[in-house]
């Protein structure tokens, strides 16, 4: 078995800011921030753009928090795997009680700042996402079904009624679309990358789709849930979307689609790959155009 660097050795390289930053998951961060984002700008109501700010700085908090609780816990894994090999606890870089540190003070200060400044309703589904990551997902589900990232998939999928809830708490159709969009659109996305990297999972023994079912069941799963997902992209046309999003939910799905069929017939690694990466660009554009109607266009939210 190959050597791994200590978790637990007495001299650490110097962390960096960088690495600490890593730890973050800043690309993950960065749709969560989005959405969550499109949560607040698209709520009916007014909120001052100062505890607009906290309200997407304390979501942002928050991803960090369960990224950075996720790396430490995962830190036996990631030292197997190749693709976290190079992550700054198992490189030795940055020691795991200071992940864990970082993580718990994130997640209090997320969301005890919005309870506080903005909503105490927000700062109850920042809390569960956080917890639902960090613990039911990383420490639970993940070692343990194939289904895991279909079930876990639910906190990445809150941020947009977290910040929908956090301008107005009223019962609305809206924010729970965007939620079923992102909840529907991560297994597909996940499991591109699962078959291109099902060798790593295979090697750390986690029960990823690819490893458990097979490459064959997994690409099948993957062209299922992709129709779902154009199918419930459609979906926010009933709580007040307009024909420009139509056309672009429509456009990208189709490209989605062509995706997952090519995928599905292929069995070149990196087609997987371009899935993947174009899963990312799908969801940023999808909710951007959601988002920019909402306000150059405007319509009713429901």
């Amino acid at each position: 078995m190959a050597q791994t660097p200590s978790l637990d050795a007495a001299i650490l390289q110097t962390a960096s800011l960088r690495d600490y930053g890593t730890l973050l998951k800043p690309g993950v961060m960065s749709l969560v921030v989005f959405t969550g984002a499109a949560g607040v700008w698209m709520a009916p109501g007014h909120l001052h753009p100062f505890y607009q700010f906290i309200t997407i700085l304390c979501i942002a908090l928050g991803s960090g928090a369960g990224a950075a609780l996720n790396m430490w816990y995962d830190r036996d894994i990631d030292a197997i795997m190749a693709r976290t090999q190079k992550r700054p606890i198992p490189a030795g870089r940055v020691a795991g009680d200071d992940a864990l540190a970082l993580g718990l003070m994130l997640a209090a200060a997320s969301v005890g700042m919005l309870a506080l400044a903005v909503s105490f309703l927000a700062a109850a589904w920042l809390a569960f996402a956080i917890f639902f990551y960090a613990v039911v997902y990383t420490m639970w589900l993940k070692r343990s079904t194939a289904q895991n990232i279909v079930i876990g998939g639910l906190a990445g999928a809150l941020p947009a009624l977290i910040g929908w809830v956090a301008v107005s708490p009223e019962p609305a159709l809206m924010p729970w679309l965007m939620v079923l969009l992102v909840f529907l659109w991560t297994p597909p996305h996940f499991w591109a990358l699962a078959l291109y990297r099902h060798g790593d999972y295979a090697e750390a023994k986690i029960p990823m789709l690819p490893v458990t079912a097979g490459i064959q069941s997994t690409k099948r799963h993957i062209l299922a849930y992709t129709v779902l997902l154009v199918a419930a992209s459609f979906t926010p046309l009933f709580a007040g979307a307009g024909m420009a999003y139509a056309i672009g939910a429509a456009l990208l799905g189709a490209n989605f689609l062509r995706h997952a069929l090519r995928v599905f017939r292929s069995d070149e690694p990196r087609v997987a790959m371009r899935m993947f990466g174009f899963s990312i660009l799908y969801l940023f554009v999808l909710f951007g155009i959601l988002l920019g109607e909402h306000l150059f266009v405007g319509f009713s939210n429901a």
